[in-house]
Parts: C-alpha cells; sequence; structure tokens
C-alpha cells in the first residue's frame, strides 16, 4: 500500500436542523432565521418555518452534528487492501464532537490528511464552527480558520475532479455513478435526513447511510488518484 493511502482519513457528516421545529428556537434566533430566509426564499413560496426545516441543517449557526464516519485503509494479514470504518454518532452533539476529537488528537497533524467531498467548503468549517460553539478546543487537524483553501492540506474529492474549475459542483452520488461505484442512496439520501433523525428518531437509520458514503468516498479517491483494485474493496466496521 502506498504512503499516501496510509496518510488519508476518508470522513462524512451528517447535520439537522437544530431542533425539531423553528418555533422551539429562542426569540433571537428565530428573528436571525427570518433574516437568512428571506435570502434564501428567492421565488419560493414555503414560510420560514418550511426553510428551516428544509435549509437550516446546512448552516452551522442553525444546525447541529449527529454523525460523523470515518475510514481508513490497511492491509490484511494477506495484503488485501481494506477499509476500516468506524462511526461516531450521538443526539447529544457536544460528546459527539469531544470523542471525534480525541480520536483526531491521537492522528499526526504533520503527515495525516483528512479527505471529505467538498469538505474544504462544507464538512471541516462545518465541524469547526460547532465544536467552538460547544466550547471544545479545535484539533491540530482542524485548525484552519483564515488560512486560504489552497493552504489547507487536506484532501477534497470534489476538488480533484474540478481540476481548477472553480464553478463546477459534482455530487458525490454523480461521481460515483460514472465511475460504476455502488451507490450509497439504498433507503435515505441527504434531503431525507432531517426528517428521519427528528421525525422517525432513527439515528442509527442515519449512522448506516453515513458509513455507505464514506466507501463510496474512499473509493472514487482511489479511481481519482488512478489506483486500481484487484478485488472488491473490502470493508470492516468498527461501530
Amino acid at each position: 500500500m502506498n504512503q499516501e493511502l496510509r496518510e488519508v482519513l476518508f470522513l462524512d457528516i451528517e447535520t439537522v436542523s437544530y431542533t425539531d421545529d423553528f418555533h422551539s428556537l429562542d426569540e433571537r434566533l428565530k428573528t436571525l432565521w427570518a433574516r437568512k430566509a428571506s435570502h434564501l426564499r428567492r421565488d419560493s413560496e414555503l414560510t420560514d418555518e418550511q426553510l428551516y426545516l428544509d435549509r437550516a441543517a446546512i448552516f452551522a449557526e442553525f444546525g447541529k452534528v449527529i454523525c460523523i464516519c470515518v475510514g481508513k485503509f490497511y492491509e490484511d494479514e494477506n495484503g488485501v487492501l481494506t477499509l476500516k470504518t468506524k462511526a461516531y454518532y450521538s443526539d447529544d452533539e457536544k460528546a459527539l464532537l469531544t470523542e471525534f476529537k480525541c480520536m483526531l488528537d491521537k492522528l499526526n497533524a504533520n503527515t495525516d490528511k483528512l479527505c471529505a467531498h467538498n469538505g474544504k467548503e462544507f464538512d471541516f468549517p462545518y465541524l469547526c464552527r460547532r465544536m467552538l460553539v460547544n466550547g471544545i478546543a479545535l484539533p491540530a487537524m482542524l485548525n484552519i480558520a483564515g488560512k486560504k483553501p489552497w493552504e489547507v492540506p487536506h484532501y477534497d474529492t470534489m476538488e480533484l475532479w474540478k481540476f481548477g474549475d472553480y464553478k463546477h459542483f459534482t455530487s458525490l452520488e454523480l461521481l460515483a455513478t460514472i465511475f460504476n461505484i455502488p451507490s450509497s442512496k439504498s433507503d435515505i439520501d441527504g434531503s431525507k435526513v432531517n426528517q428521519v433523525y427528528h421525525v422517525e428518531h432513527d439515528l442509527a437509520r442515519i449512522k448506516d447511510y453515513c458509513l455507505r458514503d464514506v466507501e463510496v468516498l474512499a473509493q472514487l479517491f482511489l479511481k481519482l488518484r488512478g489506483i486500481q483494485l484487484e478485488q472488491t474493496l473490502v470493508v470492516q466496521s468498527a461501530s
């Protein structure tokens, strides 16, 4: 296994609106969400309440992290490339982020790198913001405030696919499709996470979906790096 693969921690996060109801927010946050909603609404007829449930999860100021899944490559005793995955998930965001931080603190911030799809614009800054909100000191691997995008040493599979095109957004699902990687969207996709969490209260289902996304992410990274597998990727879950 080449050195690059040894140093990459693949990750994906799932986020939801901070509360299950717009009216559960305190008055200051309601007012501030209404301002943001006015910019999000455009030609939509959705109310502030509907927009909150539909869009708040993507904003760290109005959302929270409920699941973080990670994966790392290693070779088993037979030399077979294997992806070992683990899920961190909880209704208690502070406990979840603290546990995740402890794991990151064990890595080598000088050599190890994180990899996520659209991670530099979403996953990494979202995690940083929510850690600070929860009073958690940033781990060295995520202490990227003030750095320009090209100064952040981590991998972003969407950035790798852009090849310098700053206007091009491509979803993980689309890239998985064109590279013939099995989809992670078997029974849920990102647009359904808020409902599955707040209405169906099925965090375990979200965790399983997040783990599948990490598997897809790791396989996409191999494709983008021109690394060919001689067999179907072996996945070992610690969760």
